[in-house]
């Protein structure tokens, strides 16, 4: 398995893959295996391989296995739930700090082939991603859905985060989740 930085070319496979577990598409009763909640077009995520190097991809030869987004706040605030987030940060605390634009950053989603659930792909991908961008910052912050359990294990059993508290919008639940990004990710090479 290789873990890189996607490349303008790679967009139709992440698409597909995204189309594929999206919560809108995937049948019903694969829903409890996880799935995905934003929609992403060619345009966004053209802008965040070329403004934020933010979207990582594990490749099986040419087949793209999974990938996780990750980018700054400024990249995300296009988005409602995002903009929520944002507004929040200066009232959530985690590893002794006041959250920020400045020192947080937002990752996910992270979408995996079925194929590959289970194996090395979820810790691997995940510390490519972090490796990325904790050079400039310290923690990164995430958000599940309550309804989606399987994501939660893998990021709080598998994967170590931290649950920071809940929060509601537009009548969903959710997880905010962090993770001190100097740790190596449990699990990964």
């Amino acid at each position: 398995m290789i873990y890189r930085n996607a490349k303008v070319e790679d967009i139709s496979g992440v698409l597909e893959l995204q189309q594929r577990y999206h919560v809108s598409t995937i049948p019903e009763e694969d829903k409890n295996d996880g799935f995905v909640t934003t929609l992403f077009t060619e345009e966004q995520l053209k802008k965040l391989i070329e403004k934020e190097s933010g979207l990582a991809i594990a490749c099986d030869g040419d087949k793209i296995a999974a990938y996780v987004m990750a980018a700054s706040w400024q990249y995300w605030s296009a988005w409602p739930l995002f903009q929520h987030m944002i507004k929040d940060l200066p009232n959530t605390e985690y590893l002794g700090q006041i959250l920020s634009v400045e020192n947080s950053y937002q990752y996910g989603p992270i979408c995996i082939h079925k194929d590959y659930r289970g194996s090395e792909v979820l810790p691997n991908i995940y510390e490519f991603s972090r490796l990325q961008l904790s050079k400039k910052y310290s923690i990164l912050i995430t958000f599940i859905n309550q309804i989606n359990h399987r994501s939660y294990v893998a990021h709080t059993k598998k994967l170590g985060l931290d649950v920071i508290k809940s929060f509601e919008f537009n009548n969903n639940k959710y997880y905010e989740l962090g993770y001190d990004t100097s740790k190596k990710t449990k699990g990964s090479l």
